[in-house]
């Protein structure tokens, strides 16, 4: 009963928001990503994190003030480093004379990390902002990875969040297939479709990009228990009066850093000169409609399993059948061969069989003299061993 009133409760407060097109954030050439007055000493610091300090180096900063920063040491992989910090916040204080330690931060450098996600990319960006630009958004939310993974397709969190986009599992079965033989959260296109529709959700939902992607990071309940309990959507309102032990320096930061992730990945060429992007890989779709083995399809296209396997991250290494809902990725240059190889065979012609009892798929096969993996591969079975009385199947000819 409480949890049926507690659904009630937060869906009866989210019909007294007022629905936002999302088309409203481009009305009068309105910067949808606007630097809101109190933040500027964020981005300026968050700038620097990405773009100065490297991951051996521990910023010790102003709680206040970011740009404040009391001391900069050099931590490496050293153990003790809880230690270290606590050692360090402890000297500033009496060196400051602050009344308390709260007022020091710390923070570790990501310059190699950043670097290393505006390199990578390159691989998928133009895809990824081509997705956005067919949903009308600004294709600018393209560079969130940066600041979630680093555009690294594997990438996991300790908290269970994967991809690209780090999708926790929950959040992502909203979007994405999610399943342990297919996992959308590591296909680079799939995921960041599941992103736009959920940013798109937020901004709908809240008015403003500003909120739209700070609920991205704290979830979009808790953005709506923000705005009720400080009376206000302005997001600077609710870093400085929000109370909740959830809502902690990631989420009041997460803006902040994808401004700053913006403007240096604007001005890319005055951090980085040197920079070595990798090259993009256009990836072409083939939809599927109807299950395949991943074997008959890539028998006669000359691509081993491991660089198709590659190609669809999404997939687990163990998978022998795709879904009738997978949209199969390939190079563009390889998608002649993968259409001609389905269309093979999905045009082989077939009869029907309707299972009778004593039946097994093997004796079934010798009747018919073809092998148990045609009709597995046609049927789209998973387990040889799972055929019922009266199920029909599909039985290639020659």
């Amino acid at each position: 009963m409480v949890h049926r009133l507690s659904v009630f409760l937060f869906l009866a407060f989210i019909s007294l928001i007022p629905f936002h097109p999302v088309e409203d954030y481009a009305l009068a050439g309105e910067d949808p990503f606007p630097l809101l007055p109190g933040l500027e000493s964020s981005v300026e610091f968050w700038k620097l994190v990405f773009t100065k300090y490297g991951g051996s180096e521990l910023i010790f900063y102003d709680s206040i003030n970011p740009t404040k920063i009391y001391k900069v040491v050099e931590a490496g992989k050293r153990r003790g480093v809880r230690r270290l910090i606590r050692a360090e916040r402890r000297k500033i204080k009496r060196r400051y004379g602050l009344k308390s330690m709260d007022r020091v931060r710390v923070q570790r450098g990501v310059k190699e990390r950043f670097v290393l996600g505006l390199e990578h990319s390159r691989r998928y960006l133009e895809q990824m902002q081509r997705i956005f630009e067919e949903r009308g958004l600004p294709i600018e939310l393209a560079y969130l990875p940066l600041i979630e993974s680093s555009f690294q397709i594997d990438a996991y969190s300790h908290a269970g969040a994967v991809g690209i986009w780090q999708f926790m599992r929950s959040t992502g079965r909203r979007f994405l297939h999610v399943t342990s033989r297919v996992d959308e959260r590591k296909d680079p296109l799939e995921s960041t479709r599941a992103a736009a529709s959920l940013l798109e959700k937020n901004y709908e939902l809240f008015g403003s990009w500003p909120l739209a992607i700070t609920a991205y990071n704290h979830g979009e309940r808790g953005i709506l228990r923000a705005t009720k309990q400080v009376g206000s959507s302005d997001l600077m309102a609710i870093i400085r009066h929000y109370k909740s032990r959830t809502f902690g320096i990631s989420s009041k930061n997460f803006y902040a850093e994808f401004l700053a992730a913006l403007e240096v990945a604007s001005k890319v060429e005055d951090y980085f000169p040197d920079i070595e992007y990798h090259s993009p890989i256009p990836i072409e779709e083939m939809e599927l409609e109807q299950p395949i083995s991943v074997s008959s399809l890539i028998k006669s296209t000359g691509v081993s399993r491991q660089e198709f396997l590659s190609w669809n991250p999404a997939l687990s290494r163990k998978i022998k059948f795709l879904p009738k809902w997978y949209r199969v990725k390939v190079p563009a240059e390889n998608l002649e061969a993968f259409a001609a190889a389905y269309q093979k065979i999905v045009n082989r012609p077939w009869i029907r069989h309707r299972v009778t009892k004593g039946e097994t798929l093997s004796y079934i096969a010798r009747n018919y003299r073809i092998s148990v993996y045609e009709i597995q591969n046609i049927n789209g079975l998973s387990n040889i061993h799972f055929i019922s009385i009266g199920q029909l199947l599909k039985i290639p000819t020659h």
